[in-house]
């Protein structure tokens, strides 16, 4: 049966047939996987393939041969024993047959075909504007007790202006590729001693630091008290919450006095039992817990990307506990405490609502309830917003939301979930005005996401040219010969005595090489000493946009800095 696509997904499709192809013609012996489209393109999965990205041209010209050639894409269906048969030396082919009850079906284009339940453009010569982008290694099936596959991945668009626009595109996010950029500052490194885990340099800590500062700042002014939870927890509560039914594959098992203990994916859980630890009365609600929490998910080593995807991660977390009567206010503030935020870096954020996914617990009523209340709250605030059919969580639907970078690409960030199940899960309950138990309902949220995923992307939203308040480095100072170093060293005195994050270089270096390197590390102010400084007692300032204000006193300077940073201005 034909899945159904987009004509985008359809060309993308196709492309990749095409690719499969051209790499039969070229290497006879490849054996083939899957290609299927995806959100940046497409990829096509092959066993006993040996090549590197210089032999793109080559595949590229055998793939415009057969666009060119205009053959016609035909399905084609076969019964088991001729699928068999057609198949047998296609081991890949063979074991996705297996999971096929009937409707068998191949498409084919001139000289080839292939196991694909399809659909695909009418004909190979509709794929004009296409590129191969790169290979990486993936696991059969996404298991690494599978051999490895070799993947190519592609791009292809109906048009070449389009496809050279995303060329583009790319070329730049590859420039501000926040691996190659925190490598460069010195803010973060991977280590295969702990694959999918950040280790925060100084540097990198420093931004960090500045997050957490500046979170517990908003939540103390918004009626949230902090809390902290165990790490490693027993079975019994993630079979309780549903996660173990739900997320087991993401979590991490380990054994303690022979017992099953996880490591915590997510810290809603454990909220409940901060929540629940004494009787709570509805004098008290909303209950606002807050917690930085550092959570373990079990991703696949395909799919970790520097801070965007990993296994550890620290998550900017809270959970409310409310009665229904105060759904529509605290989610309003939440929606109003996002919007905040988000205005701080410039971006402007829009709204979607995620509903019931078909793997989901508890009862359907609730869930139709707790997805009115958060339609109810976004058209309250007034906010446009999009479906997105069945991408809910699986306790409960979700406001998602998105923003756009410095290069128009698109991120899902902030999230709140509305959740009536959890609370039936854990007896959660309030004493009311009856002085009789009633069940509460609970709110999580979370503002930017994860510390690392977030940090990640402001790095490319940036180009690693942060604003002020979080820049790691804000000042460098730099003398420009040895007899400037007293004046120079009471300069960065005074720059550290009003909080100001200064480094001092008195490297005996020229002072272009100082203020070029100072501008790889994306210093935000570079401050000069030389004589004439000296004698006038006054700096000279260079911005890393390159703007130089000669005799500038330290006092004004100090006003204006002090002022940026207080203000998070963007620069």
């Amino acid at each position: 049966m034909e899945k159904q696509m987009t004509e985008l997904e359809k060309l993308r499709h196709s492309a990749a047939h095409i690719l499969a192809q051209a790499i039969k013609r070229l290497y006879p012996n490849v054996k083939l996987g899957i290609g299927p489209p995806i959100e940046d393109g497409f990829y096509y999965d092959f066993g006993n393939l040996k090549i590197n990205e210089q032999d793109f041209p080559k595949i590229e010209a055998e793939m415009n041969k057969i666009v060119k050639d205009n053959y016609k894409f035909k399905k084609i269906v076969k019964t088991r024993k001729e699928a068999e048969k057609l198949l047998k030396n296609e081991p890949y082919k063979l074991d996705l047959l297996k999971d096929l009850k009937k409707d068998i079906s191949f498409y084919e284009d001139g000289d080839f075909i292939d196991l694909c339940a399809g659909p695909h453009v009418k004909s190979t010569s509709e794929v004009k504007a296409f590129k191969l982008l790169k290979i990486a290694g993936a696991y059969w099936r996404g298991d690494e007790k599978n051999d490895m596959l070799l993947r190519i991945y592609g791009i292809a668009f109906p048009s070449q202006k389009e496809l050279d626009e995303y060329l583009k595109l790319r070329e730049e996010a590859e420039k501000r590729d926040h691996r190659k950029i925190g490598k460069e500052m010195e803010l973060f490194f991977f280590s295969d001693l702990s694959p999918g885990a950040v280790f925060w340099q100084p540097k990198g800590m420093l931004i960090v630091k500045e997050f957490e500062k500046y979170w517990r700042e908003i939540h103390d002014n918004n009626g949230y008290q902090e809390i902290s939870t165990q790490i490693v927890v027993n079975y019994r509560l993630f079979e309780q919450s549903g996660h173990l039914k739900h997320f087991r594959e993401n979590m991490f098992n380990i054994k303690i006095d022979n017992k099953d203990f996880y490591l915590k994916p997510m810290n809603c859980p454990e909220a409940t039992l901060v929540y629940s630890s004494r009787l709570r009365s509805y004098r008290e609600l909303p209950v606002r817990l807050s917690e930085i929490g550092r959570l373990h998910r079990n991703e696949l080593s395909g799919v970790l990307g520097g801070l965007l995807r990993v296994r550890q991660m620290t998550m900017d977390d809270a959970h409310i506990f409310c009665t229904e009567d105060q759904i529509l206010d605290e989610v309003t503030k939440v929606l109003e405490l996002i919007k905040n935020f988000y205005k701080i870096f410039g971006f402007k954020p829009s709204f979607f609502l995620a509903t019931r996914p078909e793997k989901a617990m508890g009862n359907i009523k609730l869930w139709k309830k707790a997805e009115k209340s958060l339609k109810d709250a976004l058209k309250a605030n007034k906010l446009d917003y999009q479906i997105k059919e069945k991408e809910g969580a699986f306790y409960g639907p979700k406001i998602d939301v998105h923003i756009k970078d410095a290069i128009n690409r698109d991120w899902q960030m902030a999230t709140i979930q509305l959740d009536f199940q959890m609370p039936e899960n854990f007896d959660i309950t309030y004493e009311g005005k009856d002085n009789k138990k009633h069940r509460v309902v609970m709110i999580h949220r979370a503002i930017f996401g994860t510390f690392e995923r977030f940090i990640g992307i402001l790095i490319e939203h940036f180009a690693g040219k942060f604003p002020l308040w979080i820049s790691p480095v804000q000042v460098i100072v730099m003398n420009i010969t040895e007899k400037n170093e007293k004046y120079a060293s009471m300069v960065v005195e005074k720059l550290k005595q009003n909080g100001i994050r200064v480094e001092y270089d008195n490297r005996n270096d020229t002072i272009s090489k100082k203020v070029r390197d100072a501008q790889l590390m994306k210093v935000n102010y570079m401050i000069t000493i030389g004589d004439k400084e000296e004698q006038q007692n006054s700096i000279a300032v260079r911005t890393r946009n390159g703007e130089v204000k000669f005799n500038v006193k330290l006092d004004d300077f100090f006003r204006d800095i002090i002022k940026e940073i207080q203000n998070k201005e963007i620069t």
